[in-house]
């Protein structure tokens, strides 16, 4: 018998439990989930919570659902989705330094090809989202503009590609930011950070770009990871 979910508690804390118990491979890959009426009674809920936590569980691409035949555990590593890597950094921290290699090498390409094909919009985007960095009225802001940035840097590169790359990495970092929200407490330095980004990009110099990239990449890097190593401050209430 599972452990019920208490009455506080919705979709979310379903979808997290069923999901941990296919990760940790309790459900393995290609086996039938017990039927539905089973399952909701281990869980203490009803089916139509359960059938919205299937959903999400299908949009992450972990299970699939056949009508007449059940929920079926499909085989993640290879068809799982970049919505499963906020679960993993959670539950492993090595994905986190996972993330950051990816990060720091694709981030270092597309600095260097928007620098040979950003046009004056592009810089203009670009200088726009520092500023919006600096004024930002709180680290949270700050950081939702600085992942802005990464966005308008990519979509300079006139590649359609990197820009779906990098909204595949901000998909996987956006929703933990909060734990790793280090680099944004000074939203100045932190716009100083991405300034000589801008300016590489707007001389169309690539190795400059290149290195303020990998230089910005490093320094936000070791801020996260410092913060990592400590429990998150809890923020007060205004």
């Amino acid at each position: 018998m599972e452990e019920p979910i208490t009455r506080d508690t919705t979709v979310d804390a379903l979808e997290r439990r069923l999901r941990d118990a296919i990760i940790d491979g309790r459900h393995p890959v290609g086996a039938l989930l017990p039927p539905e009426r089973e399952l909701a009674a281990s869980y203490g809920v009803n089916r139509t919570t359960l059938k919205h936590a299937f959903v999400r569980l299908m949009q992450s691409g972990l299970v699939e659902t056949r009508h007449g035949v059940g929920t079926r555990v499909r085989d993640f590593w290879r068809l799982g989705t970049a919505e499963l890597l906020p679960v993993l950094v959670l539950r492993d921290d090595a994905w986190l330094g996972e993330i950051f290699e990816v990060r720091r090498q694709v981030g270092a390409l597309i600095g260097a090809l928007a620098a040979r094909r950003a046009g004056p919009p592009d810089v203009a985007a670009l200088r726009q989202q520092v500023t919006a960095v600096r004024t930002g009225s709180d680290s949270d802001q700050v950081q939702l503009a600085d992942a802005e940035f990464h966005r308008t840097l990519a979509r300079a590169t006139g590649n359609r590609v990197y820009l779906l790359m990098t909204n595949t990495l901000l998909g996987g970092y956006l929703p933990v930011r909060q734990a790793l929200a280090q680099p944004f407490q000074d939203a100045e330095a932190a716009a100083d950070r991405l300034h000589p980004v801008a300016e590489a990009v707007a001389a169309g110099d690539e190795d400059a770009a290149r290195r303020a990239v990998e230089i910005y990449m490093t320094e936000t890097e070791a801020l996260m990871r410092a913060q990592g190593e400590k429990p998150p401050a809890r923020r007060r209430r205004r």
